[in-house]
């Protein structure tokens, strides 16, 4: 009798879990309980920062929400749009629904390392944060209610510059007293200049860094190997927050892998039977 009793409460939680993770982005009322999920996730694995007194979700934050409603960000384009005298990156995400294999929304962002607080960073930091920036705002336009619902501002962090904005104004200040201090500050300004000049050398490795990123057609490969019945959810959501930060030669392992474990998890469920 007991043994009934507690198979029945054991099939309860898994029909509750199963309708709280079974997310329909179209039904609010769906939603809502991500929300309430999104918030504890968040604050417990400090996906926000606080900015002016107003939390904003990281990126990560927004890629956990997009994930239990199986929703994947694709980077589609990267655009070096750099010249002699700035590196500058467009990027483009696509957000694909796991479930209809289609693109359910989109995000463009650019970066360049003349922004404040960029001046020193190389080619591959400005084509990273481009892509990041894009991931977000590809999820903002899709899931801003949700992420507001959940009690945080409807808005990437990696969006918010306020340190930078700042920081500029005292540095203004601070140029502007007696000619003395003046004339010690010249010689900085040469060292800052001659940046762009040093860092211009090593762009053709930084960019062979950016093209060695997974390709779309492994991601796609992933994506595919990863809606295999034999790979539980929970590795799918894992594989999925992780899938952009994969270069070419991890992408083709961690394919080789997941066909090995379908293959041998396929084997084990027809021996069973």
């Amino acid at each position: 009798m007991q043994t009934k009793m507690n198979q029945a409460n054991n099939e309860e939680k898994v029909l509750k879990k199963h309708k709280i993770e079974s997310f329909d982005i179209s039904r609010s009322d769906e939603t809502m309980h991500l929300a309430v999920d999104l918030a504890k996730f968040i604050k417990e694995n400090r996906l926000f920062q606080n900015i002016q007194g107003k939390e904003y979700v990281n990126v990560e934050g927004w890629q956990y929400a997009g994930s239990r409603l199986g929703i994947l960000p694709v980077v589609d384009e990267l655009t070096n749009m750099s010249d002699s005298t700035e590196i500058k990156y467009l990027a483009k995400v696509n957000l694909l629904n796991l479930r209809s294999e289609q693109i359910v929304g989109a995000g463009f962002a650019i970066c360049s390392n003349k922004e404040q607080g960029r001046k020193y960073y190389q080619e591959y930091a400005i084509a990273s944060m481009a892509q990041t920036r894009a991931i977000g705002k590809a999820y903002r336009n899709a899931l801003a209610w949700i992420i507001r619902a959940a009690g945080y501002e409807p808005t990437p962090a990696e969006e918010m510059d306020y340190q930078g904005n700042v920081t500029e104004p005292k540095v203004e200040q601070a140029a502007k007293p007696a000619a003395a201090k003046t004339m010690k500050a010249v010689p900085a300004e040469p060292a800052a200049e001659a940046a762009p000049a040093v860092a211009t050398p090593v762009a053709p490795v930084a960019e062979e860094t950016v093209v060695k990123y997974a390709t779309a057609k492994q991601k796609e490969e992933i994506i595919r190997l990863l809606n295999n019945p034999v790979i539980t959810r929970q590795e799918k959501t894992k594989m999925l927050l992780n899938i952009n930060k994969l270069d070419e030669e991890r992408a083709k392992q961690s394919i080789q892998k997941l066909k090995k474990v379908i293959e041998d998890r396929e084997h084990e469920q027809s021996a069973a039977a």
